[in-house]
């Protein structure tokens, strides 16, 4: 009989062990999934302050930023995607789900690693035109040591463009090989959809460029051997200086696109603040970030929605 007690207490205290187990591990999910939903909100808010005016939550839990124009655009579906449906139907979330690496790398990425080439269309539209006419009504001239170049003056897409081809103009007096990745350059803004995919590409909107073409440049135009061997070759200096201006580099996609850099500050903030954040051991969520005066108010402001 004592055997048989023994037996039974101890698959209880099993059991026990395994819910209790299993609660602290949904708690954790549930806490990394807030903290990182705080973070996306406030790199966009950071980056993005002429075109976001606030952020709501719905009485269901989906949260919202509030546009300039009034309109709104969802954070997060709360679906369950492969990478590819992210890719076609994405949410804000998935767009920053991807930490996007601020070192460099000699190699093409690992599959399905692409930080920066999910994009949200409804965001983008709204900030930068939704329709070719929108978006020429926000284009601007920028006059460049590498010619004249049509790019977004929304959120400052366009001064970074400017800035950063004027730090490689520089750069390239001292590296003469710097220019023979640059110039001649491949084009700014074209209103069309990326090739088999019928989803705009962003230089539609006129915030990407892609500097001087070469047939390893392109996931689709060569093999992973040869865009890797276009990679580990690549100036750093080139890539550091966009990075620096906000601009993501399509060498860092497993779908590579080397020549091809693109105009996502949001990117660049949050790995530059929470790449490499361990939840476990921060005790505020906003560990890593710069805190000043807008910092702050912008917590709060998050805090106050997400928490309630």
């Amino acid at each position: 009989m004592n055997k048989v007690i023994k037996f039974l207490l101890t698959c209880m205290l099993f059991i026990i062990s395994v819910e209790s187990t299993t609660f602290a591990s949904e708690e954790n999910k549930e806490m990394d999934y807030i903290w990182n939903t705080k973070r996306d909100l406030l790199v966009l808010m950071l980056t993005y302050p002429e075109c976001i005016k606030d952020i709501e939550k719905d009485e269901k839990g989906f949260v919202y930023l509030v546009m300039q124009n009034n309109n709104k655009v969802l954070y997060d579906d709360k679906k369950e995607k492969s990478h590819e449906q992210k890719f076609y139907n994405s949410d804000l979330q998935d767009t920053l789900e991807q930490i996007y690496p601020l070192d460099m790398i000699n190699n093409v990425m690992e599959e399905g690693q692409d930080p920066g080439r999910i994009r949200c269309y409804s965001f983008l539209s709204n900030m930068y035109g939704n329709s070719k006419e929108a978006v020429q009504k926000n284009i601007t001239n920028k006059s460049t040591y590498y010619g004249s170049m049509m790019f977004n003056k929304v959120n400052g897409a366009a001064d970074n463009l400017e800035k950063a081809l004027s730090i490689i103009s520089e750069l390239a007096k001292e590296n003469p090989k710097i220019y023979n990745f640059v110039s001649p350059t491949s084009g700014t803004f074209n209103y069309r959809v990326i090739q088999d995919t019928g989803q705009l590409s962003p230089h539609a909107f006129a915030i990407a460029i892609d500097l001087k073409s070469d047939p390893a440049d392109y996931w689709k135009w060569c093999n992973r051997e040869k865009g890797g061997n276009r990679i580990s070759i690549y100036p750093e200096e080139i890539v550091k200086t966009f990075e620096e201006c906000g601009f993501v580099w399509g060498g860092k996609w497993s779908h590579f696109d080397i020549l091809h850099f693109e105009y996502r500050p949001e990117i660049i903030l949050k790995a530059k603040y929470f790449g490499e954040c361990n939840n476990a051991e921060n005790s505020e969520w906003y560990e890593g970030c710069t805190i000043d005066e807008n910092t702050e108010s912008l917590i709060e402001k998050i805090n106050s929605v997400i928490d309630n």
